[in-house]
């Protein structure tokens, strides 16, 4: 399977009836600021570079971002900290993402999520993590250039672990620690590195700056750097 096909997948994906009801009923209601728009309103496909060494996994798709654009963290507040973010450090080809078709791409990185229907509250189930778990396990797959993973948030940081684990991709027994800028070693040639969520939430409080969200992509960088270095090096 390719990521491609796997995003077709994705998109056609049933598995969860609170989901597809929740997501059908917002594309239907809409807001009124965005009430000319043609609700994406389906499960959100992965965006990216297929040969990225960088992999982004956030929680799930906003009800009015990306369950709106189609794309993932696109059409929200926590979107425009993420890409411009990307763009600063050479991840992303312009610092804003608008819709699908702006012409935004993306450079040794790729986007997924835990789960990929917007949940109501923003809260999905245990059981609809563990439906969608299979997407990410098949993308660890597919994504073998992978050298960094960056979890935004506690519950997307634990569901890259637990993929990891169940893949025997890491000898980590326990989950680790989760704290702003955490960094551990899933094995010896990939680092998984802990961010909070850029959510209005974290980002209106100053739970979450831009300079502590910048070091996180700055030290993904570096270590991208250091190991190309190795590599040429040998």
């Amino acid at each position: 399977m390719s990521l491609s096909s796997l995003n077709e997948k994705i998109i056609r994906c049933q598995l969860c009836p609170r989901l597809v009801e929740w997501r059908k009923q917002i594309a239907g209601e809409k807001v009124a600021r965005f009430s000319e728009w043609d609700y994406w309103g389906k499960p959100v496909p992965s965006f990216g570079d297929c040969r990225a060494q960088l992999l982004i996994v956030g929680l799930a798709p906003a009800a009015h971002g990306a369950n709106r654009t189609g794309r993932m963290f696109t059409g929200d507040r926590s979107g425009e900290w993420l890409y411009r973010t990307l763009y600063t450090f050479g991840f992303a080809s312009k610092p804003d993402s608008i819709a699908r078709e702006d012409g935004l791409m993306l450079k040794n990185c790729y986007i997924t999520a835990a789960v990929h229907c917007a949940p109501p509250g923003n809260k999905p189930l245990p059981a609809e993590f563990r439906n969608c778990r299979a997407y990410l396990l098949e993308e660890l797959r597919l994504l073998n250039n992978v050298r960094v993973i960056i979890g935004l948030g506690k519950l997307a940081f634990e569901s890259v672990f637990d993929a990891a684990r169940e893949m025997d991709l890491t000898a980590l027994v326990k989950r680790p620690a989760f704290f702003h800028g955490a960094e551990y070693s899933l094995s010896d040639d990939c680092m998984l590195i802990a961010s909070f969520h850029p959510s209005q939430q974290n980002t209106f409080t100053g739970k979450l700056t831009q300079p502590m969200f910048d070091a996180v992509f700055r030290r993904a960088k570096k270590i991208l750097e250091l190991q190309k270095a190795r590599t040429n090096g040998k």
